[in-house]
């Protein structure tokens, strides 16, 4: 598997133990200086892309482990600067997973839009050269997560939760993965809150 493509090919048709070790090889590939090179992210993208048709295909749960760690650490080469929620009904999807691995994925991925998505909140003025939508997009966008949010922190929500003080004492479980979403947009977002939550 000298590839990310060659893994991911792995991580979908080999066996448990396979998949298990493509899955864990995407990331040496990712950060190694050997593989680097223009079709390298061409090809990475393409993966990113496609991760949603090729979740809703796999049917055990150890692969869908896999294929999900793997893509969070290719992510953030999605090469889909303007539309940075294109992935979002597919996350949301993952955090409610029973799996807590998928459900950290998924809040790591969620949470790398963030930064982005709320740079006009954090330096008024500036226009940031990487991120190619317009702040009204962006705001759209975060209005948009947090009530997708607050739709499943209704659903998973459970008077025992009461007793927890901090996200991090909650049990795992949706509802935490959520939180954690949630206090990284509440924290980025600042005092523009507000206005966001009432967009």
């Amino acid at each position: 598997m000298n590839t990310i493509k060659e893994c991911f090919d792995t991580i979908l048709r080999g066996d448990k133990e396979k998949s298990h070790l493509a899955a864990r090889n995407v990331r040496k590939l990712v950060h190694s200086s050997s593989a680097a090179g223009r079709e390298k992210y061409d090809e990475i993208a393409a993966l990113v892309r496609t991760a949603q048709e090729n979740y809703a295909r796999i049917s055990e749960d150890w692969r869908q482990e896999n294929f999900v760690m793997a893509v969070s650490v290719i992510y953030f080469l999605h090469d889909r600067e303007n539309q940075p929620d294109f992935l979002f009904p597919w996350l949301f999807q993952l955090l409610q997973h029973q799996n807590g691995h998928v459900r950290h994925a998924a809040v790591k991925m969620i949470s790398h839009e963030i930064g982005p998505l709320t740079y006009h909140l954090r330096f008024p003025g500036e226009k940031s050269s990487f991120h190619k939508f317009t702040s009204e997009d962006a705001d759209t966008i975060l209005h948009s997560l947090f009530a997708s949010l607050n739709g499943l922190l209704s659903a998973f929500w459970q008077p025992k939760y009461k007793r927890y003080k901090y996200i991090n004492s909650l049990p795992p479980s949706p509802y935490k993965s959520a939180q954690m979403v949630l206090a990284e947009l509440e924290d980025s977002c600042g005092k523009d809150i507000d206005r966001l939550v009432g967009h």
